[in-house]
């Protein structure tokens, strides 16, 4: 991850460092990205390579995007608690002690159907971060907060774990934090499968509705976590201003439809 400029690394949040004097800038590397992506398409469940992506296109804007997080109430408020978020999402027994049809419940349910697990995303991230700089700061929490909210954000957008529901996530994710390589995977992404799906879909038209519908909701990061799990799906979604993604459904009706089961595309 990039640090900003010098006043940066002296400024602190809540006594703690919003960058670490230590931690090492980086510098915008495409080639580099590209060289992982093509990693990535060769086999996306291979996580590692979207940390590489997002680390060698992100500059400065992890910095921008946590000052802007710090500077509203909500945000200030999740700086000042600084939860870890693993032990809360892998708790799966508390979580369903929330009531039936809550974002908890459904959380569970997807985590369990995929053989998921918060931990599993950190170690994925870990294998990524043996040859990062990593300190105790306010970016590091931060990027660690975007990570593990992840699989939450499919849970308010709707989007499944297919690669068109993973490119339309990250779209999402864009609208609301601005990371280059967030969208560079998206769009490249989209790109991607467009080869594969039915020549009448739109599978751009999914990726740029996710950015859409992003753009106008609320960001994950800034929530209550233990209470939105505990709140009902239908009405986080309605309060955070998630709607349904129209053309990601349709492209996978139209895949099915063409004997293409959307799921397998780029497996």
């Amino acid at each position: 991850m990039a640090i900003g400029s010098r006043r940066d690394t002296e400024e602190k949040i809540e006594g703690t460092y919003v960058v670490h004097p230590d931690r090492k800038t980086s510098r915008m590397k495409p080639l580099k990205a590209m060289s992982h992506f093509r990693k990535l398409i060769a086999d996306k469940e291979d996580t590692e390579q979207v940390f590489h992506i997002i680390q060698s296109l992100s500059g400065k804007t992890l910095i921008r995007d946590l000052k802007r997080f710090a500077a509203t109430p909500e945000g200030a408020q999740r700086i000042k608690e600084r939860r870890y978020l693993q032990p809360i999402l892998d708790d799966h027994d508390t979580i369903l002690k929330t009531p039936a049809g809550s974002v908890g419940h459904a959380y569970v349910e997807f985590m369990r159907s995929q053989g998921l697990s918060s931990q599993g995303l950190i170690d994925e991230y870990e294998r990524f971060g043996k040859t990062q700089n990593e300190h105790d700061d306010l970016i590091q929490w931060y990027s660690n907060r975007l990570r593990d909210t992840h699989d939450l954000l499919h849970i308010l957008t709707g989007y499944s774990r297919d690669a068109l529901g993973e490119t339309c996530v990250l779209a999402t994710s864009y609208s609301q934090h601005f990371s280059p390589g967030v969208i560079f995977i998206s769009v490249m992404g989209g790109f991607e499968i467009r080869k594969y799906a039915p020549k009448d879909c739109s599978v751009m038209g999914a990726v740029f509705e996710g950015k859409r519908n992003g753009k106008h909701a609320q960001s994950i990061v800034t929530q209550d976590i233990p209470a939105l799990l505990a709140e009902p799906l239908d009405a986080a979604r309605k309060r955070m201003g998630f709607v349904t993604p129209v053309k990601y459904n349709r492209v996978h009706t139209a895949c099915y439809a063409a004997g293409i089961d959307p799921y397998l595309v780029i497996s």
